[in-house]
């Protein structure tokens, strides 16, 4: 049923990666999602057909640039000229899982920065804004020459492990020292105290842990990540506060890439729970036990209908807890 306070001139629409995810968001604003055709041609080329007019309208594209990513971005520029050219009045894209996001600088002589180049194809295409979560680097946001509305998970995990139990007799951990601050929000949220594991990574999805600041013996630990693809940082991390003495570990991390061997690592590891959100569409093979998957669809629906009607997104960012659905 269409919600009578929803702009008629606002369309969601959703492409190929994270149709489920659209969806929800789609129920929570009371709309339904808008039609498009995504096909292919023999040779593997993508075709979009919208079905339904456009002109004037204020529209948003769900899609994850998640695996296959090159496929699922391809799609979005598609779609984004598609819009264009059909006279829509704004392109704003809805990226939860912002791929090529951990190429964001030069950390070796002759490297690209992948995330600087994916923004100006974004922008190049024609957008006019950018909802986003929990990317990787911050500072990606200054890439865009459009507004970008970042979103945090940080509410979201602080709501789900408040209801578990978890509070000042709990220890958050930050994987690594660039990722405390994203720490630091839970467990600021939490009122836990905080620990740093600290480590060195000889290359690429490779880590070694060294050393771990902050006192977590006897306690509950919750590891806070944004990604986690191969699995190596969060499971070597959880050996190393299991062996400093910590009573149980879990962790959560925003966007489920589980890439490689992660499943099997998180299967073989001493973390109890692994909590994600679905800006990543999980495949069945990936849904096992101690995997729980929270929906972010209230989040990004709130944020829509707020930068809809031209109010304020920072409230997303005040609340102590949001409200999150397990699914």
């Amino acid at each position: 049923m269409a919600n009578n306070n929803i702009d008629p001139k606002l369309k969601l629409f959703s492409l190929d990666s994270n149709r489920p995810l659209a969806e929800s968001m789609a129920n929570e604003m009371g709309i339904k999602l808008s039609q498009a055709k995504i096909g292919h041609f023999s040779d593997g080329e993508i075709n979009v057909n919208i079905e339904e007019s456009v002109r004037g309208d204020n529209v948003y594209i769900v899609q994850s640039t998640s695996n296959p990513v090159n496929d699922n971005l391809m799609e979005l520029l598609i779609m984004i000229d598609a819009l264009k050219r059909a006279s829509a009045q704004t392109i704003n894209v809805v990226i939860p899982y912002y791929g090529y996001a951990r190429q964001d600088r030069k950390t070796h002589a002759r490297e690209p920065i992948t995330s600087k180049l994916v923004a100006d194809m974004l922008q190049t295409a024609g957008i006019d804004r950018v909802v986003t979560l929990d990317l990787h680097a911050a500072q990606i946001q200054g890439f865009f020459n459009v507004p970008v509305d970042h979103l945090m998970g940080a509410p979201l995990f602080a709501g789900y492990f408040h209801d578990e139990g978890f509070g000042s007799d709990s220890v958050v951990v930050s994987p690594d020292h660039g990722g405390v601050v994203r720490a630091r929000a839970v467990a600021d949220s939490l009122k836990a105290p905080i620990a740093i594991i600290d480590k060195r990574r000889p290359k690429a999805n490779v880590a070694k842990v060294m050393n771990i600041i902050g006192d977590v013996k006897g306690k509950s630990c919750l590891m806070v990540d944004d990604i986690v693809d191969t699995a190596g940082t969060l499971t070597l991390g959880a050996k190393a506060l299991m062996d400093a003495g910590a009573k149980e570990v879990y962790a959560c991390a925003t966007h489920p890439v589980l890439s490689g061997p992660a499943i099997d690592r998180i299967k073989n590891s001493p973390i109890k729970k692994l909590v994600v959100t679905d800006s990543i569409q999980l495949p069945a093979e990936k849904k096992i036990d101690n995997i729980s998957q929270i929906s972010v669809a209230p989040l990004l629906a709130n944020a829509i209908t707020r930068i809809d009607k031209n109010e304020p997104v920072s409230p997303l960012f005040k609340q102590r807890f949001i409200d999150s659905k397990e699914i």
